[in-house]
């Protein structure tokens, strides 16, 4: 999986005015992160300086890996057949399915001082969930978890092992964003345990954050403006370009 991992610049003071932060959803995005996929590979980008005229960037590439479960099994898909409407997975493209459990590869990582990789349950069936959380304990404090995190869950993981809780649908209602749930969730588990899932799909021109399994646009566009305000509330940004996810 090629995704694109933003880690804001830990001492930045940003804005806490709503008014022009929605507004700046509308607004012709000035910074789009897409990448086509091929293998797990991450791209990690650290602002080394903040400045109000010019931005000096520090990018580096480090392998991070990812554990997709989808009904309890390893698996790697064509994010875009993820779909609510048939969860029977018979609209589901899968690439490739793997004999080994979660917690076999999470040992794997482990053994190999990987860290950072991300555990993505692609449904909120109980068997995912239980595949999701042995993976947690294999390799405490060394995997993020997402896939229907909300803030009734969000500590339960943490406490299971998870470094990081990943969320993305829970703090969007009818394709805005609610940030008194994204303040919840800071409040409840910390910025630092916190990644916000700005996956991206191109419409009109601009890559726009997408949720509920990547179907539903939201008013979200991911330009700097919208990063720089973000990284008061978290700890990294994950990105995935969604029109070529899982693709060959």
């Amino acid at each position: 999986m090629k995704t694109a991992t933003l880690r804001p610049f830990p001492g930045s003071q940003h804005s806490t005015d709503h008014t022009s932060f929605l507004s700046s959803f509308h607004q012709t995005p000035s910074f789009a992160t897409s990448h086509p996929k091929k293998k797990q590979a991450v791209i990690s980008i650290t602002p080394t300086r903040p400045s109000r005229s010019r931005r000096s960037v520090q990018c580096a590439v480090r392998f991070r890996p990812c554990i997709d479960i989808h009904k309890g099994k390893v698996k790697q898909i064509v994010g875009s057949t993820l779909c609510d409407s048939a969860d029977d997975g018979s609209s589901l493209v899968t690439n490739f399915e793997s004999d080994k459990s979660p917690a076999e590869f999470a040992n794997l990582y482990k053994q190999d001082g990987l860290t950072g990789g991300h555990i993505i349950m692609l449904g909120a069936d109980p068997t995912s969930k239980s595949a999701a959380i042995e993976a947690l304990h294999a390799y405490p404090g060394g995997l993020q978890v997402g896939g229907g995190i909300n803030s009734e869950n969000a500590l339960s993981y943490i406490e299971e092992g998870a470094s990081h809780v990943i969320v993305t649908s829970y703090v969007f209602s009818d394709g805005q964003m609610d940030l008194e749930r994204l303040k919840q969730l800071v409040d409840m588990i910390g910025k630092q345990r916190l990644v916000l899932d700005l996956s991206c799909r191109k419409k009109d021109g601009w890559y726009t954050v997408v949720t509920d399994r990547w179907q539903k646009f939201s008013d979200l566009f991911l330009d700097w403006k919208t990063l720089d305000f973000l990284a008061s509330y978290a700890d990294e940004f994950l990105v995935h370009g969604v029109d070529v996810e899982g693709k060959r």
